[in-house]
C-alpha cells in the first residue's frame, strides 16, 4: 500500500493533495491541513526548485521550530530541522522502503536544485520515521518546505517551492511555552505484573532453546492538562542529553542515543547501544558502571546485537571496523554498553548500487531492538508484548539527494496524540537473555522512562 501526500506537485502521479492553511499558532507559519481527495498532476507540471544558501551566522536550531509540523534531527547543537510539507510518502506492505527509495530517487532526480554549500543534508533533503516492522506499520516520509542545518562551523538554509529564503528567519525566535502544571500517567497495553509475566515467559522460551535474546517493550499513556508542545518537548530532551540525537517526525519525538547507520559518501558508521545499568550516587555511581563493564549478562546481550549488525552489513562492505570490547556511555540517567561499528561501502556490485534506505533495511531489526534470531524474536515479540509499537523503534532520521543521512532508532520518544493534543505513548523496551530477572527488567523501563518523563516535567 502506498499514499503519497503532496502540497507541491511533482511531474506525473497520481497524489492526494493536503491543502495549506496559515494556523493561529505563535509562529504565524503555515501548517498542513486534512487530507483531500485524491487528485491527478499534470505530467508537464514543475517540481519546485530547491535553493540552498549559507548562512552568516549559526542558529539555535531547536529554537526555530514552529509548533506544528516539527521534524528535526539534532545532536549538541548540529544536525537539521524542518517543517512544512513540499511533498510526503506513507508507504507500507512488503518492499516499503525499497519503494519509499525508489519514490526518493525520482523525486529528488526530477528537481532543480541550486546549492551553494554542497555538504551532507544540503539541498533537498527527506525526513523518515519508518514503522519497527514496516511490512506491517505506516512508514511516513516528509519533504520539508524548509530545512536550516548546521554542521562543523557551517549553517545553511534550504527552501522548496514559493518560500522566500528572506522571510524563514526574519523576527525573533518565539518564547516556550510554560511545562505543564498537572500530568496523569497510566499503564498502556500491559500493567507491570503482566508485562513481568510476558518477561518470565521470554526468559523461559530462551531457556528451552527457542531463541537467544528479544526485547519486550512497555507503553506508559500520559495526559496533561495544557497541549503538549514538541518545541518545548525537543528543547528540554536535547538540553538534558545533549550527546544523543534529538528527532522529530510526524508527531513522534525523543532523544535517541542508538546510531543505526550513518551514510558519507562511502564511509558507513554506527553505535550499537545493548546493556544497561542506571545511575547512582557518589561511589556507588562508579559501582555500577563497573558492574555494567563486568557483566557475563550485559556482554553477551551485546555481542548478540553487534554480531547482528556486523552480519547484515558485511555484503555491503570492503571493511568493517569493530571494537574488542564495547565502552560505556553515560547519559543522565542511565549507562549502556556502547560498540561504534565503521565501515566502508562497496564500489561495484549489488552492495556498491546499494542506498541508505536499501541498507537501513537490511540492518533493521537488529538485536538491539528485535532480537536473535531476527524471525523467531519477532513472533515472540508479537506474541508476548502486546504493545502496537507503530514507529517506535523503528529507523529514524533524514536522507539527502546525494545519499547521505543519518538513521538513528526510535528510542527514549513519545507519540503525542491525533486526536488528543494533550495525551501522549510513552516507549521504552530491555533486551531479555538467559538470566534475565523481570523485577530488575521492569527497573530499566522504568530508567527508560524518566529520560521523557523529565522532558515533561522540567
Amino acid at each position: 500500500m502506498r499514499l503519497l501526500v503532496q502540497s507541491g506537485p511533482v511531474p506525473g502521479g497520481v497524489c492526494a493533495v493536503s491543502p495549506v492553511r496559515h494556523g493561529a499558532d505563535a509562529t504565524g507559519l503555515p501548517t498542513l491541513g486534512s487530507v483531500t481527495a485524491a487528485a491527478v498532476t499534470s505530467p508537464d507540471a514543475a517540481a519546485p526548485a530547491v535553493v540552498t544558501v549559507a548562512l552568516p551566522d549559526s542558529p539555535d536550531l531547536l529554537r526555530l521550530l514552529p509548533r506544528d509540523g516539527a521534524l528535526s534531527w539534532v545532536r549538541r547543537g548540529e544536525g537539521l530541522v524542518g517543517w512544512g510539507e513540499a511533498d510526503r510518502l506513507e508507504v507500507s506492505g512488503p518492499g516499503a522502503l525499497a519503494e519509499a527509495a525508489a519514490w526518493w530517487a525520482d523525486r529528488s532526480a526530477a528537481l532543480p536544485v541550486d546549492d551553494a554549500v554542497g555538504v551532507p543534508g544540503s539541498g533537498p533533503v527527506v525526513f523518515a520515521s519508518v514503522a519497527f516492522d514496516p511490512a506491517a506499520g505506516t512508514s511516513v516520509f516528509v519533504v520539508p518546505e524548509v530545512v536550516v542545518g548546521r554542521r562543523g562551523g557551517t549553517a545553511w538554509l534550504t527552501t522548496a517551492g514559493d518560500v522566500d529564503p528572506r522571510d524563514v528567519l526574519a523576527g525573533d525566535p518565539t518564547a516556550l511555552p510554560p511545562a505543564p502544571t498537572r500530568l496523569r500517567y497510566a499503564d498502556g497495553a500491559m500493567d507491570p505484573a503482566s508485562w513481568c509475566g510476558a518477561v518470565a515467559a521470554a526468559v523461559r522460551r530462551i531457556g528451552d532453546g527457542d531463541l537467544a535474546k528479544v526485547v519486550l517493550a512497555r507503553d506508559l499513556l500520559v495526559t496533561a492538562d495544557v497541549p503538549l508542545d514538541p518545541r518545548r518537548l525537543l528543547d528540554r530532551l536535547a538540553a538534558r542529553f545533549p550527546d544523543c540525537w534529538t528527532f522529530a517526525v510526524d508527531g513522534l519525538l525523543g532523544a535517541t542515543p542508538e546510531l543505526l547507520l550513518r551514510r558519507t559518501g562511502r564511509r558507513l558508521s554506527a553505535r550499537v547501544l545493548a546493556g544497561t545499568a542506571p545511575r547512582g550516587a557518589g561511589a556507588d555511581d562508579e559501582r555500577l558502571a563497573a558492574a555494567l563493564l563486568a557483566s557475563e549478562k550485559d556482554r553477551a546481550e551485546h555481542v548478540l546485537a553487534v554480531d547482528s549488525l556486523v552480519r547484515a552489513l558485511d555484503p555491503y562492505c570492503t571493511a568493517l571496523s569493530v571494537p574488542e570490547g564495547p565502552a560505556l556511555l553515560t547519559l543522565p540517567n542511565v549507562r549502556h554498553l556502547a560498540t561504534d561499528v565503521t565501515g566502508t561501502q562497496r564500489r561495484s556490485g549489488p552492495g556498491g548500487r546499494a542506498g541508505l534506505l536499501e541498507l537501513v533495511d537490511a540492518v533493521h531489526p537488529t538485536a538491539a531492538v528485535g532480537g536473535t534470531p531476527p524471525d523467531v524474536a519477532t513472533a515472540v515479540i508479537a506474541e508476548l508484548e502486546g504493545v502496537d509499537r507503530g514507529r517506535y523503534a523503528g529507523p529514524v532520521g533524514w536522507l539527502d539527494a546525494r545519499g547521505d543521512g543519518e538513521f538513528g532508532l526510535a528510542l527514549r520518544c513519545a507519540q503525542l496524540g491525533e486526536d488528543d493534543p494533550c495525551t501522549a505513548r510513552l516507549f521504552a523496551g530491555c533486551g531479555i537473555v538467559a538470566g534475565s530477572d523481570p523485577a530488575a527488567e521492569l527497573a530499566e523501563t522504568q530508567s527508560k522512562f524518566a529520560a521523557f518523563q523529565a522532558a515533561l516535567e522540567d
